[in-house]
Parts: structure tokens; sequence; C-alpha cells
């Protein structure tokens, strides 16, 4: 359809770059433990928002600038990077003034502002990571023919269905990982917790910092 081919193996693909642990996931694992299930289907939202932004950069040309420039790579990925070390410090925060007993009323239900905030969170999350935006420079025309009438149409259609099964990938993450939510943790594991997630995304935050170009 639309010129592509190969399509069983690109969802193979798809689904192996949906189960590989980084940003997106850990960013939707720590919003359903926070919010519940309600948190992490905003999140898998926002995610696939800035996965819909990344295609139509692909589509167009967009990604084929931070693919050739270092500058613009350079500038797009520092943002990245200094977004996720600012969810970082958000979490050291919490780990350091929260008590157990606001974390557990926090928890108990999400207010529409918060999950405006995680919405937003979430897409420029992925929107200012430029290794997506290259990723699906590279991975689409893979299967694209090279006789395809109209390649713009190939590529939105390849990342629609890369964003159709990356969300309904992370839905069903977010309904299996929900159940721990229940789970309790007095004010040392809270903090522990907290602390432990403001690392985790420092860390990659380093990691995008010192991302190469492909």
């Amino acid at each position: 359809m639309f010129g592509t081919h190969g399509l069983a193996l690109f969802a193979l693909t798809t689904l192996v770059v949906n189960a590989t642990p980084g940003v997106d996931m850990m960013f939707t694992l720590t919003r359903t433990l926070q919010q519940g299930i309600r948190g992490g289907l905003v999140a898998a939202l926002g995610i696939a928002c800035g996965c819909v932004l990344h295609t139509l950069a692909a589509a167009f040309g967009l990604a084929a600038l931070l693919a050739a420039s270092a500058a613009a790579f350079t500038a797009v990925k520092a943002l990245g990077a200094a977004y996720l070390l600012w969810l970082a410090v958000g979490m050291f925060r919490e780990a350091a003034t929260r008590r157990a007993a606001a974390f557990a009323a926090s928890t108990a239900a999400a207010p529409a502002a918060s999950l405006g905030r995680t919405f937003r969170q979430a897409l420029l999350t992925n929107a200012l990571n430029p290794k997506i935006a290259v990723f699906f420079l590279a991975l689409l025309p893979q299967f694209i023919d090279a006789a395809a009438a109209n390649k713009t149409a190939a590529f939105l259609y390849l990342g629609a269905w890369f964003i159709g099964q990356s969300l309904v990938f992370l839905v069903l993450f977010v309904l299996l990982v929900a159940p721990l939510r229940r789970w309790r943790p007095n004010d040392a594991w809270r903090r522990s917790l907290q602390a432990g997630g403001g690392l985790l995304f420092a860390g990659l935050a380093a990691r995008l910092a010192l991302a190469e170009r492909p």
C-alpha cells in the first residue's frame, strides 16, 4: 500500500523498538505509578503526538536537516537533554521535600491540570529527541519502494502505522504496570523511588547529550 513493502518485518521492527527501554517507556512508567492509569494513558498519548511531529518531519524533509547539519542536531539535542535534566531535578526536589502522606494524597487522584502537564511533558520529551527524528528518517525509507509514485504518502502511511502500533504497546504497558501503584511505600522508600527516577532521567539526559549523529 502506498508503495511500501515488507510490512510484516516493519511491524516486528516497531515492536522491538517499542519494547526496548528508553525515555518514552520510562516516562510512561513513572507517570503511571504517580498518576495511575489516566496519567499513563495521557503520557502515552503525548508521546504518540510527538511521534506525529517526527513523522511529518521525516515526510517533509525536516529530519534530513538534522541528519545533515551538525549544528541543527546539536541544538535540538541540547534542548532535549536540558528538558530531561529539568524533569530529573523536579524528581530530586520531590524526593527531598515531600512526605509519604502527601505522596499518597497526590496519587489518589490526578487533577485535570496535572494530566495536561503530563501530556505536555510527554510531547516535549519525545519531540525534543533528535535521535527519534533521525531514526524515522533511517528506518522508514527501508520499507518504501524505490519506484513508489508518492514517497511522501508512503512516509506518512508508515509513520501512522508506527504511531498506532506504538500507542497500542504503551497502552498495554500502562495496564500491565498500573497494579504496582496500589503499593504504598513508606517515606524512605518513597524518597528512594523519587531519587531513583531522578537519577534515571539524569542518565537519559547525559546519554542524549553525548549522542553522536548516525
